[in-house]
């Protein structure tokens, strides 16, 4: 993809799933990477692999992202892009996070305070050095969860949809400054984690539901994500893509 290579980009999530194969797919294309997750073995081994500076960081503490990207800074003498892959998917978090009726506030609190405020304190602590650079490009993580309706995980659809409308924010108050920012709202992706807790039932009926072939790898994405990073996208800026193998086709 053109210009890519060479550039610094943080990648926040990058221990497993999406996130590591974003990672190897920039690493791929020549870019200087820094990577960061709250599984430390994890991002580690993601490094290791792709030659990336490294840090352990916690999406859901202000002190943690902001040194994640002030670390990434320094490894990479500036930044260029930020992918936002990271999330609290945890089972206390994500498996609590049920109907309304038996709304649980502290798994309320916790879903927003890693998926959608971390998101805005990556935002917050990495622009100003992308329009230092001369601009770059943000793309965040959201879910096909913020429009589907779920009739569970009201929290975790709310966050992605906050994401979604953080993501048009940064477009509209700093593109002219030359910064790009969108978000990839993935179908069923059959990452670890996805792996682990999908059954061979929701699998089968996801597939049913797509009009490709075959369910979503974390490579699907991580193609999608170093595009919209990429000066192939120099004029793609503020939208949201659905990448779901024709699920539910939306205009």
């Amino acid at each position: 993809m053109r210009g890519l290579r060479g550039k610094r980009i943080l990648v926040a999530g990058a221990a497993t799933g999406i996130g590591a194969a974003t990672a190897a797919r920039l690493a791929e294309e020549g870019v200087r990477l820094f990577l960061g997750d709250i599984n430390e073995e994890g991002v580690r081994g993601t490094a290791e692999r792709t030659d990336a500076g490294v840090a352990r960081f916690d999406l859901a503490d202000a002190d943690s992202v902001a040194a994640l990207v002030a670390a990434a800074v320094e490894h990479l003498g500036g930044l260029d892009g930020v992918a936002n892959v990271a999330a609290d998917l945890s089972p206390g978090t994500l498996g609590n996070d049920t109907a309304l009726v038996d709304l649980d506030v502290a798994v309320w609190e916790q879903t927003l305070r890693a998926n959608l405020l971390g998101f805005a304190l990556v935002g917050k602590h990495a622009i100003p050095h992308l329009i230092a650079a001369g601009g770059g490009a943000v793309v965040n993580t959201s879910s096909a969860a913020s429009w589907a309706g779920e009739p569970v995980r009201p929290a975790y659809a709310a966050s992605k949809a906050g994401i979604n409308a953080l993501t048009r924010h940064i477009a509209s108050a700093y593109g002219k400054d030359g910064v790009r920012a969108n978000s990839v709202s993935p179908g069923a992706v059959l990452s670890e984690t996805a792996l682990a807790t999908m059954s061979a039932e929701f699998q089968a009926r996801m597939l049913a539901a797509v009009t490709v072939p075959r369910l979503g790898q974390p490579d699907d994405l991580a193609a999608t994500i170093c595009y919209l990073l990429s000066d192939d996208a120099s004029w793609v800026s503020g939208q949201v893509w659905t990448v779901n193998g024709g699920g539910g086709f939306r205009d």
